[in-house]
């Protein structure tokens, strides 16, 4: 009898034992292990212009490291920003939502204001809205933010206090590409580089270099801890033209700022180069997703950018201010060599990581963006029936503008609205508006109905730079082939 008490006492024993293994062995299948999550390097070009790259058709503009980026994933030829100018195409991208929900009128912060409204250093990403680092950071990973900021001076809106895990990079909208010291004392507080918090001394090296450094050194660092997101927000080729002589002797042919433009632009590729070529040194790039796209069309009055085939340039609504070059990488999940072609916009890149990083973009009910995966596997691709998107809108005060499919209605201040079909004229140079008034009245009510369920701004562009916008506008309504 005790022999048998004791034959089931370590019966029961061993089924616990084995029971147990068994829960321990489902929780191991069921928790995703950190090292299958994606890293997330996202490259974020400034101002450059539309056909700038190789990959567009330049013949002038050598990027040889973004073209085979190109030929390694996919190309988008309708993406979109949802701001023709930097801050408020940034606020759109951190929080995958239109940024006029949240009252960031399509205004740099802080900028030329009227008295009405915020003002200054009290201009910024509201605190109440959550952004990209804050979702990532919930899936388990190490997030920074190299290069520029533009949401905000003041302290409360510091990188540092919205999710980043590491800043490195300066608050401002611009500054020189050159150290700042006796031979270049121009500058303002935000224009300082900054480590975290806390000012140092300026790096010896032309900023898109110094920039790059500091990623790679993340990368570095982080390789084989959590998996990572990391934001690096060039400055480059945003003004002040400012260029390495070495690269400008590369373009003897050129002159003015359209030759800085070439060697600023032949900078920022070979410091993108050289990091993904780090990327592929630590065994990262299979299982790291690569993003370069750009913050607005180019400027071309002010860099000498071109937007061919497109008119208009930053800061408005012709398809020259808002769609913009857009590469994804992603080896063995996504194909490579392929061209995506129908709209995305840049709000789409949250959802986009959240959904690769492990998350459910199902459960992100305020937002604006689509996760794009499901619209980027071979066979959705080779197809391209569905749309992630029906409709894109834009606005700034009296202007806006309306994608629905394949049609475009512009909406102006100072003449009536114009219409076109981007399919067979992607440049707008065929108005439609008298020929097809139902279909105006059509995209008029679709956009004012959208407009009802803005936030009101919370600043405002003194008027007078409306006018200049539109004289931009009209000024560059078609670019010369490069």
């Amino acid at each position: 009898m005790k022999l048998n008490c004791s034959v089931t006492s370590i019966i029961k024993h061993t089924f616990k034992l084995f029971i147990v293994s068994l829960v321990c062995l489902h929780t191991s299948v069921l928790a995703k292990p950190t090292n299958q999550q994606p890293n997330i390097l996202f490259i974020l070009a400034d101002d450059a212009g539309y056909q700038d790259f190789g990959f567009h058709g330049s013949n002038t503009m050598k990027t040889p490291n973004l073209d085979q980026l190109a030929k390694q994933g996919i190309l988008f030829s309708n993406a979109y920003v949802s701001a023709a100018v930097c801050g408020p195409s940034r606020a759109g991208i951190l929080t995958g939502k239109y940024q006029q929900k949240f009252g960031y009128e399509e205004n740099n912060v802080p900028g030329y204001m009227s008295k009405s409204g915020i003002t200054g250093d009290d201009m910024g990403l509201p605190l109440d809205q959550k952004i990209m680092p804050q979702y990532l950071k919930e899936l388990g990973y190490t997030t920074a933010l190299i290069g520029k900021w533009h949401q905000g001076n003041a302290d409360r809106f510091h990188p540092i206090k919205r999710g980043f895990d590491y800043f490195y990079g300066f608050r401002g909208g611009a500054r020189s590409y050159f150290p700042f010291g006796e031979e270049n004392p121009n500058h303002r507080p935000e224009d300082y580089l900054e480590e975290g918090f806390a000012n140092f001394a300026e790096s010896p090296k032309y900023l898109t270099d110094a920039l790059v450094d500091k990623t790679i050194e993340f990368m570095e660092k982080n390789k084989a801890a959590n998996p990572f997101f990391a934001f690096l927000s060039l400055t480059a080729v945003h003004a002040p033209m400012e260029a390495e002589e070495a690269d400008l002797a590369q373009f003897p042919q050129l002159s003015g700022n359209r030759k800085t433009l070439a060697a600023m632009t032949l900078s920022m590729d070979r410091a993108i180069g050289r990091l993904l070529n780090r990327l592929d040194q630590l065994g990262l790039s299979d299982n790291t997703i690569v993003v370069f796209t750009n913050d607005n069309g180019g400027p071309t009055d002010q860099n000498a950018s071109n937007n061919a085939p497109l008119s208009g340039t930053k800061a408005n609504h012709l398809e020259g201010g808002i769609r913009v070059p857009f590469i994804m990488r992603w080896p063995n999940k996504l194909p490579s060599k392929k061209i995506y072609k129908q709209p995305i916009i840049t709000l789409d890149l949250l959802p986009t990581f959240y959904q690769a990083a492990g998350g459910d973009s199902n459960g992100l009910t305020d937002i604006d963006g689509v996760n794009l995966l499901p619209y980027l596997t071979a066979k959705a691709i080779e197809h391209q029936n569905a749309r992630p998107h029906q409709t894109l809108y834009w606005k700034k005060e009296n202007r806006a503008a309306i994608r629905d499919g394949d049609w475009k209605l512009l909406r102006y201040p100072d003449r009536p609205a114009e219409l076109y079909n981007l399919t067979q004229d992607k440049a707008e140079q065929v108005n439609l508006a008298s020929a097809q008034p139902q279909k105006v009245a059509e995209l008029y009510k679709k956009l004012f109905a959208w407009e009802l369920t803005l936030e009101r701004p919370l600043w405002q562009l003194k008027r007078q730079y409306e006018g200049a916008a539109m004289q931009r506008m009209d000024t560059y309504r078609t670019h010369i082939p490069d």
